[in-house]
């Protein structure tokens, strides 16, 4: 039989839950949507996914923030893809969600990937890979990190195959966590039908995959050399900020630089975007419609579109869509979610750091 074509199999992402961690920046917006390099997390996941070759995608999303995660990728076709929305109720688990993808995925092959992972390579060569060897049920990713106590962990042999998964162990058998991104054939779904909810309260994809190698089924093993980065907390955001930006990111002048400025190493500058008496220190990325005046940015810093900066230090931040920064000495390690006005009331001076919410007002000491 000939093997299938990434094409004939479907995408998985994962785009609800409630994103405790990070708060309050998802009290009013999905985790998956959070700029890195002023680009949603999300549209990252499915550009991987667009690359690999698969061109069906069902996005499972939540009550909460399904809405903001439809209008952000539409119907898919910016990339290429047919996407889907799967509406799951409750967050009970990763084995629940697929659960609740079933009538979507029906017999297919597919990719699952958590909406909020961020990897540095594509996963085609792996995804080609599972398709041409049906005796595969399953197929998880890995990173060597090095505190294997806070991830799912697994035990892999000399021949690249799963035989143990432990979650989050006291005494870790490896280093190997599992990433978020997995692939399965529909074998997955009469492992959830055998596995209860754990303490708490959740259907674990681990306990399911567990079953499958219990079970005499093969579970092999791809792991990642690059980075991979969970970006659920602001020090973890920032990291992948930086991280993206020094990887990705390209000198691109769209923008406006006037004479009296200085724009020094990778800065990406969108159409519309303005430098005014200020300077730029790369990577740094400006979004379309920004204005920069009398500012001194960077590096590691993204600039949401629409945003304001006057008379203001601004350098390995996150500063979201409209925000406006005026007269602040130094702001670093920032993260400000959308319309944020930062300003000075009085003394005394020194570096900020914030994480804020959209629409807040912060008054700081001049």
């Amino acid at each position: 039989m000939n093997a299938l074509k990434p094409e004939h199999m479907k995408a998985l992402v994962l785009s609800g839950g409630s994103g405790t961690r990070l708060r309050p920046l998802t009290y009013t917006g999905a985790k998956q949507l959070v700029p890195v390099a002023n680009k949603p997390i999300l549209f990252y996941v499915l550009e991987n996914i667009a690359a690999a070759g698969i061109r069906d995608v069902g996005l499972v999303i939540a009550p909460e923030t399904g809405q903001e995660v439809m209008e952000a990728v539409g119907n898919g076709s910016r990339w290429g893809l047919s996407a889907e929305y799967i509406l799951q109720e409750r967050p009970l688990g990763l084995a629940h969600a697929v659960l609740t993808a079933k009538d979507y995925l029906k017999t297919s092959p597919f990719l699952m990937y958590l909406g909020d992972n961020l990897i540095g390579c594509r996963v085609r060569t792996e995804v080609e890979s599972f398709l041409q060897d049906p005796s595969l049920s399953a197929a998880i990713f890995l990173k060597t990190v090095q505190n294997p106590r806070a991830f799912g962990v697994a035990v892999v042999n000399g021949d690249g195959q799963v035989v143990d998964l432990v979650e989050k162990p006291a005494d870790p058998p490896s280093n190997l966590a599992l990433v978020g991104i997995y692939l399965f054939r529909p074998e997955i779904f009469e492992a959830i039908g055998h596995i209860r909810p754990s303490a708490r309260g959740e259907l674990e994809i681990t306990d399911a995959i567990s079953w499958l190698i219990k079970s005499g089924r093969r579970v092999h093993s791809h792991i990642i050399h690059t980075w991979w980065l969970d970006t659920g907390k602001k020090d973890d955001l920032l990291l992948a900020n930086d991280t993206v930006m020094d990887d990705w990111l390209k000198t691109h002048i769209a923008g406006t630089v006037d004479a009296h400025s200085q724009v020094t190493g990778r800065v990406h500058i969108e159409d519309g975007a303005q430098v005014i008496r200020s300077v730029v220190r790369g990577p740094v990325i400006i979004g379309a419609g920004a204005r920069l005046v009398e500012a001194t940015i960077g590096p590691f810093t993204a600039i949401g579109p629409g945003v304001l900066i006057e008379r203001s230090t601004v350098d390995h931040s996150v500063i979201m869509e409209g925000c406006h920064i005026r007269d602040i000495a130094r702001l670093e390690n920032s993260v400000l979610g959308r319309r944020v006005k930062v300003c000075p009331t009085s003394t005394p001076h020194g570096a900020i750091s914030l994480m804020v919410g959209d629409d807040c007002v912060i008054e700081v000491r001049r």
